[in-house]
């Protein structure tokens, strides 16, 4: 097989051993399409190694057709196309992965777009619905929201009841999150988004994907027992938090990761996102967004374009087809 191999700031795409087992409960993907997420970026800097026992190999999911299943996989077969949750091994032509963690493509997509979907969408069920435990009518603020991530936020949200505040750095961007549903936006470079999310109503949930002195802002914001999702760090790992606050109005504070989660929390998520999500997606309610697709081989240029905040939605990247 051939994969993306790393050598310092250089990506190229080279001859790979394939594996050669599929085991019990897993199978192997022929990969059409991957996609470009913010930790592949981390991964290639050196700040964000593979969790124990994962492929070094860049890229978190992918779309494509299933070649081989292991003993105890009943409900996918070998041609079936689908979309994968990987721990890593998208940047690649063949990837093994546990079956729990793949689903059938929605009805009516490509394969192109199914790449789309894996990462982000479980991201926003896992920390919107489970994390935060959103009840209909709670209110979302969300940051970097015009990203893969955040747009898939917004339209999930919306689409279950849950009004979103967006953040974002360009007022192009932010015509997109409305576009897609959000019911108030804010360019950061305006300053702070207190005020304007005060006067919204605040908010019940904050998913901050920028950590560093956005915290204690997203603290003020936040109405009765709030809850502030972190999920990255591009502002910093240091912040100030507002204990008395936090007291006072019952915050939470919660760290979250999917990547280095087991095996048996990726399929419980994998499949919420059959059930509640797959249906809207093949009735077209909600559809990931898609800035650009590039060669697998231009993979160095085309996370360049991400790693400047070009992009609006995913970036996907051609393996086959």
């Amino acid at each position: 097989m051939r994969a993306i191999k790393v050598s310092g700031d250089t990506l190229s795409w080279e001859a790979y051993e394939a594996p050669s087992e599929v085991p019990e409960n897993h199978v192997a993907i022929d990969i059409a399409w991957t996609a470009i997420n913010r930790a592949d970026l981390m991964q290639k800097a050196g700040v964000y190694p593979p969790p124990p026992g994962a492929s070094d190999i860049l890229g978190l999911e992918v779309s494509g057709t299933i070649s081989r299943v292991g003993e105890g996989v009943h409900n996918l077969k070998p041609g079936d196309e689908v979309c994968a949750l990987l721990t890593g091994g998208g940047y690649a032509t063949h990837v093994v992965v546990p079956a729990v963690q793949v689903l059938p493509v929605p009805k009516g997509y490509s394969l192109k777009e199914a790449a789309a979907i894996p990462e982000v969408f479980a991201t926003a069920w896992l920390n919107l619905y489970h994390e935060a435990a959103l009840k209909p009518g709670e209110k979302v603020l969300v940051h970097a929201a015009a990203s893969g991530l955040g747009t898939a936020v917004i339209q999930l949200a919306t689409a279950l009841g849950n009004p979103v505040f967006a953040t974002a750095g360009d007022n192009d961007k932010l015509e997109i999150c409305r576009r897609l549903g959000a019911s108030g936006v804010w360019n950061r470079k305006d300053g702070s988004f207190v005020d304007a999310i005060k006067s919204w109503g605040g908010v019940d949930m904050v998913l901050d994907p920028v950590g560093g002195n956005y915290i204690a802002e997203d603290q003020k914001v936040l109405n009765m027992d709030g809850r502030i999702i972190l999920i990255g760090l591009m502002g910093g790992r240091m912040a100030e938090v507002d204990l008395g606050l936090m007291l006072m109005k019952r915050h939470r504070l919660i760290g979250s990761t999917l990547r280095s989660r087991p095996v048996a929390d990726k399929g419980d998520v994998m499949s919420a996102l059959y059930k509640h999500v797959w249906p809207l997606l093949s009735a077209r309610q909600i559809d990931p967004v898609i800035d650009s697709a590039w060669p697998i081989e231009k993979a160095g240029e085309a996370m360049a374009y991400v790693a400047e905040n070009r992009n609006i939605g995913k970036v996907l990247l051609q393996v086959a087809g």
